[in-house]
């Protein structure tokens, strides 16, 4: 199938491609078009708006419905889950360096030539990983993010996943952004190409991001070149102001100079 015909096929309610005999086959061609990056579960807009594909992640959700729990051979030991999504297998031409020591990318995830995956690691289905990105150990590009070139996951690192709803936004990050240690970004938030995520920021669409520099308040989105890091707000109510209650916010220091740069240009020629 090409792509058009993979949309017109996924585009139908459940209830026909759960009964589709071909569907085994059109489920193959879109696990290999998600692969290939000819397909993905997001799309920029001229305007730079990210916005859900919802075929495609309709077609996921259909996959994990039709398959049941069983044994999946790979080396070294077995998995147990839904054949659906077995483990990716690369070979020496895909040029993804997958380190040994435990990582797993799922089928139906697009990675790049040149991206560097260090142990353990997990990628899940969906999820689009462009080229030179490094994912360190214990980092998660949950099912259907999008990560763009040259960014850096550091250790811990937690890009969030959504499948559901199917119109729901995953999780953006664009080209050449640094996201330290610990970090967390969930539930659709966009982070804007260059921008650093210092260790320890957690972003939900709900988080506050107080901009020192331009003095206003964002959510959902973290501007180009913006350096973040975590920091506190006071906690509403009489009862937290009588006890210096404190919530967790993220904080805009700066934007990206020749400082930042120099600061995260080790990790490049590391790699």
């Amino acid at each position: 199938m090409d792509d058009r015909q993979l949309e017109a096929f996924f585009s139908r309610d459940d209830a026909a491609l759960m009964a589709d005999a071909a569907w085994p086959a059109a489920h193959e061609a879109l696990l290999q078009a998600l692969e290939s990056g000819r397909v993905r579960a997001a799309a920029r807009a001229e305007d730079g708006r990210w916005n859900a594909v919802t075929w495609v992640k309709r077609a996921l959700l259909v996959g994990f419905r039709r398959s049941a729990l069983e044994r999946i051979e790979a080396a070294p030991w077995p998995f147990f889950d839904k054949p659906a999504f077995a483990p990716r297998v690369f070979t020496a031409d895909d040029r993804v360096r997958l380190v040994p020591g435990g990582s797993s990318v799922r089928r139906g995830a697009f990675v790049a030539a040149g991206v560097v995956v260090m142990p353990p690691a997990y990628v899940n289905t969906g999820a689009f990983v462009d080229r030179g990105t490094m994912i360190d150990s214990h980092a998660l590009v949950g099912s259907c993010a999008q990560i763009g070139r040259d960014v850096h996951l550091s250790a811990a690192a937690q890009i969030g996943g959504v499948l559901e709803p199917a119109h729901a936004s995953p999780v953006i990050v664009e080209d050449g952004a640094f996201v330290g240690g610990l970090v967390g970004v969930f539930e659709g938030v966009v982070v804007r190409e260059r921008a650093v995520l210092a260790a320890g920021v957690v972003l939900t669409a709900a988080t506050q991001v107080h901009d020192l520099v331009h003095g206003r308040t964002l959510r959902g989105e973290i501007p180009a070149g913006a350096v973040v890091v975590p920091g506190t707000r006071p906690a509403p109510g009489a009862h937290a102001e009588q006890h210096g209650l404190q919530v967790a916010t993220a904080l805009i220091v700066k934007y990206r100079d020749e400082r930042t740069d120099a600061a995260t240009a080790l990790e490049t020629a590391l790699r």
